[in-house]
């Protein structure tokens, strides 16, 4: 969807990125919900939440959780709080649904399995159909993740079929090596693909995330935008960034697009707050 205001989509932590790549990223619940909270002070729409262990390892636990979204919601009542799903060091379903038990507003949901440089993120077709279900059952929006432009074609079919529900909410991530890269052709591509009245948000992988954030906001889209997708400031890779100068520079790029955030709220009441809390 077109607009004249931005959804800043904040993802701070990932399941990549250590503490001794970068001393900035957030990894304990105390730093991912104090990171959120700046975040939410400075002006985003909903916060993309992924878990770390004590060891600052990705886990599924809803322990773990639970202490993040319980302090996002303390600090920042409104935000829309989009838990992770994601099956890249976990693929059974069992645990990578428990976060959806909590009832979030929205949780990731990657429309089919990709490679990253060194890794595969396998997403069978059951894996999906069954965090689908489990997301309308617990009144969960799905954030449909979309690295190429076969699993747009899948999200479509999951909606003709009614096994997915509105709002509709597209996430597509451009830049990683087997997937849409970064220049307009795959953007133009990917955008024209999604129906005009869906919401759509863009992520720029690694040096990436400067390029495509501007693209997106000058068109009127949406962004993803924090630590999880891109640790450097700069695109030579030779000053590290921090959660908080990231989203400043997307905020000033919406002043010279003379875009306003699109304020969590707003787009809540428009159906993305969990519905059977």
């Amino acid at each position: 969807m077109n607009s004249k205001k931005t959804i800043i989509n904040f993802c701070p932590t990932g399941m990549v990125p250590t503490k001794l790549e970068t001393p900035h990223i957030p990894i304990s619940p105390s730093e991912i919900i104090e990171q959120t909270h700046e975040a939410y002070e400075i002006g985003i729409t909903i916060a993309h939440l992924h878990a770390r262990d004590l060891h600052g390892t990705p886990t599924y636990r809803k322990s773990v959780y639970q202490e993040i979204f319980e302090g996002v919601r303390k600090h920042c009542p409104d935000l829309i709080i989009c838990g992770s799903s994601s099956g890249r060091n976990f693929p059974e379903l069992h645990k990578r649904s428990e976060v959806i038990e909590l009832q979030p507003d929205m949780c990731s949901l990657t429309l089919s399995s990709l490679n990253f440089q060194h890794q595969a993120s396998t997403n069978s077709p059951d894996t999906i159909l069954g965090l689908a279900s489990k997301m309308k059952e617990y009144g969960v929006v799905p954030e449909l993740e979309c690295f190429d432009l076969g699993m747009i074609n899948y999200g479509k079919y999951l909606i003709k079929k009614n096994l997915i529900e509105g709002p509709f909410y597209w996430n597509l991530l451009f830049g990683n090596i087997a997937g849409m890269q970064a220049s307009f052709s795959h953007i133009g591509a990917a955008l024209q693909d999604i129906p005009s009245d869906h919401f759509t948000s863009l992520a720029g992988l690694g040096e990436n995330q400067l390029v495509v954030n501007g693209a997106s906001i000058a068109m009127g889209h949406g962004v993803r935008v924090g630590l999880e997708d891109n640790i450097w400031f700069d695109q030579k890779g030779g000053k590290l960034a921090t959660n908080k100068n990231l989203l400043l520079r997307v905020h000033e790029i919406m002043s010279l697009h003379s875009k306003q955030l699109f304020s969590p709220k707003e787009l809540g009441e428009l159906g993305f707050y969990n519905r059977k809390k």
